[in-house]
């Protein structure tokens, strides 16, 4: 598949989305839990599509940034997020 079919397969599974500078993307969703926190999954290509970083970040249901889970291209496990 060619880095044009990966782009709309990403577009698709992704809603949002952003160019970076060196004209790759940032895409992310979004999945809202059952006690109101919200996951944020987020994926980083190059400009020829290919991952080049997937992270999940967790938030609680005030919108602060409680953790971070890199999983690609190392597996971290979970990272408590810095405070204030």
């Amino acid at each position: 598949m060619g880095h044009e079919g990966k782009r709309g397969l990403n577009e698709r599974k992704f809603p949002d989305w952003k160019t970076l500078p060196d004209n790759g993307r940032k895409y992310w969703i979004d999945i809202t839990g059952r006690h109101g926190w919200l996951a944020r999954y987020v994926k980083e290509v190059n400009e020829m599509e290919e991952t080049i970083r997937f992270y999940q970040e967790i938030y609680d249901d005030k919108g602060n940034l409680v953790e971070i889970h890199e999983k690609f291209p190392v597996d971290n496990g979970h990272i408590k997020a810095k405070e204030k």
